[in-house]
């Protein structure tokens, strides 16, 4: 018998996902370059579903019922290339061909686009939720072709994870859009998981609570509007005592973060659509940053910080709980917006709210705030920014207060803070109708005649710095 889906990549994901098929009531076909892999895979898992396990790719072809459905779960870059070359020959009109990897929009855009005229229906799709999501339900995001996910919408939908009765996963637009979407689900991610870093650290140099008492407050936020998957596990880990000598395990840790790229990509693809997203930059940053240890240590031989103030541990805690939520408001308010901005860019007409609504349950950045979100963007999807939103703004002006002490304490303290002021200080900049760049226009054209705009009049002009001074209109 013919089965209704196959998975290329036997890795820890596509095994996990091609066993939530399964589980859900699909016959599933696997294949790997590594036949190794299939082996074990079968030997593992055959009784939790209707699996066949396939020697060449030929055969994983043909035993696919019609229009074929094929997941990829390769890793990014020239090993997707070149799984996709040596598939679509074998490929037919209609069948729907995933790529459920880490790739990079443009490069879906371009495979989309080149795969197109063979009649394939190419998609690339977000998954995001590791590996225990992928078994038990991760958030799916997927882009392409419309008619094509009539065919493998239901499939993705039945295995996804599940926001109350909804699945987290639907079609948000054509070529590249679910690859962009999970784009900026991981550079959210970046800033949030550096906000919480950054909240561990002020709780502990400044107010003074070991890592277990830090868990016992997070674990207490997590009962209120800071409910998250980032802040439960954050938790865990600052509760963890290390097994080989007894010490917190955040003591034993390196202080050096990884990254794999896609923070570093969403950085590049806000501002090449000039729609800067600061507090998730900064998180990158951050990260760069805390690998630069010969140089750290360097200027830690140096220079001299301040003397830690005295704070009220209580007020502390209560502020931070406050500039916390304000800050992840942020950087989803300045994710939304580049999703917008692509949409637009694009023509992907992407919905915010069916966007949001797939973050819900499933993924790493899973969180009550996102129902508050999906609301907003339902009530309203044409908002200039979550922060314009009267429910959310209201919120930020609540904590503003807080916010700024946090901010003002982690200076006076020389605690770096870099996240959460870089979410304060976006407010602060968007919130006022007339900053500073007026001085920086008037230096571009002193030294370069750039040239500037004026308030009062419209046009180009430029001064003549090295004349009389004068102003000629340029255009």
């Amino acid at each position: 018998m013919a089965t209704d889906i196959g998975v290329i990549g036997m890795g820890v994901m596509g095994a996990n996902l091609a066993r939530n098929f399964a589980r859900h009531g699909f016959s599933v076909s696997v294949y790997d370059t590594n036949q190794a892999q299939v082996d074990r895979f079968i030997e593992a898992h055959a009784a939790e579903g209707e699996f066949a396990g396939t020697l060449y790719l030929q055969d994983f072809v043909d035993s696919l019922q019609r229009p074929r459905r094929i997941l990829m779960m390769v890793p990014a870059g020239a090993p997707t290339d070149a799984a996709i070359d040596e598939l679509l020959p074998l490929l037919s009109p209609d069948d729907v061909l995933l790529d459920g990897g880490n790739s990079h929009f443009a490069d879906t855009r371009r495979r989309e686009e080149a795969i197109r005229p063979s009649g394939v229906r190419f998609f690339g799709v977000g998954v995001s939720g590791g590996e225990e999501g992928a078994l038990w339900g991760p958030s799916i995001m997927p882009g392409g072709d419309p008619e094509g996910y009539q065919v493998i919408g239901p499939l993705l939908e039945s295995i996804a994870a599940r926001a109350g009765d909804e699945p987290c996963c639907a079609w948000l637009g054509p070529d590249g859009a679910g690859h962009f979407v999970k784009m900026v689900h991981n550079g959210i991610e970046y800033a949030d998981m550096q906000f919480i870093a950054e909240t561990y650290d002020l709780l502990r140099n400044v107010g003074g609570l070991t890592p277990a008492e830090i868990a016992a407050v997070f674990r207490a936020w997590n009962a209120g509007r800071l409910e998250s998957y980032l802040i439960e596990i954050a938790a865990e880990v600052l509760a963890h005592t290390d097994v080989r000598t007894g010490r917190a395990f955040v003591d034993v840790v390196l202080d050096a973060a990884g990254q794999k790229g896609t923070g570093r990509w969403t950085v590049e693809t806000a501002l090449d659509l000039g729609m800067p997203a600061p507090a998730i930059a900064t998180a990158v940053d951050a990260r760069a940053l805390s690998g630069q240890s010969a140089i750290r240590a360097a200027v830690a031989a140096a220079i001299d910080g301040p003397a830690i103030p005295t704070v009220d541990r209580q007020r502390l805690i209560a502020d931070l709980e406050e500039a916390l939520w304000a800050s992840k408001v942020v950087c989803y308010a300045q994710g939304m917006s580049l999703i917008s901005e692509a949409s637009a860019r694009y023509d992907w007409q992407i919905d915010p709210a069916t966007a949001v609504s797939l973050w819900r349950a499933g993924c790493i950045i899973r969180a009550r705030l996102l129902s508050d979100i999906h609301d907003a963007f339902t009530a309203d999807p044409t908002i200039p920014t979550l922060l314009a939103h009267p429910g959310i703004a209201a919120g930020v002006n609540d904590a503003q207060d807080a916010w700024r002490r946090v901010v003002g304490l982690s200076v006076a303290a020389g605690v770096p803070a870099p996240g959460i002021t870089s979410a304060l200080q976006y407010v602060d900049v968007m919130r006022r109708p007339v900053g500073s760049t007026n001085v920086i226009q008037g230096l571009r054209d002193f030294f370069g005649a750039h040239t500037y705009r004026r308030n009062d009049v419209e046009g180009v002009f430029h001064t003549q710095w090295s004349g009389d001074r004068t102003e000629v209109a340029r255009g």
